[in-house]
């Protein structure tokens, strides 16, 4: 399960894909297929979760690595005939922008009122 907690001694990678509005649900697919079928069995992965932007033209993903070299086990991954369709896929219709990270400080609102 996703984690998001200071010191979490894990790496999370943001992608950012640009689309166009007509194209947004085809790429959520083609990511959720990848990821069902291949990502998610590649040793380190943790979780993943997929975003869309309401106006149509961004989806985000965020996924969580044991450690970054676990992550780039994945991308090595990415050369896998099995997997390589899917790359190609999402490259005909977007363009993406990776980022890896690590939590600083998580921020939480106030408590709601007891009833």
């Amino acid at each position: 399960m996703t984690t998001i907690a200071e010191n979490a001694d894990l790496v999370t990678l943001i992608n950012v894909f640009t689309v166009e509005p007509s194209n947004q649900q085809q790429l959520l697919d083609i990511l959720a297929r990848a990821t069902d079928t291949s990502v998610r069995d590649v040793q380190g992965f943790i979780s993943a979760a997929l975003h869309r932007s309401v106006d149509g033209t961004r989806v985000t993903m965020y996924s969580q690595w044991k450690s970054a070299e676990h992550y780039q086990s994945y991308q090595s991954m990415l050369s896998n005939p099995a997997t390589s369709p899917y790359v190609e896929q999402v490259l005909a219709i977007a363009r993406f922008d990776p980022g890896m990270y690590e939590v600083v400080k998580v921020f939480a609102g106030p408590s709601e009122p007891a009833r």
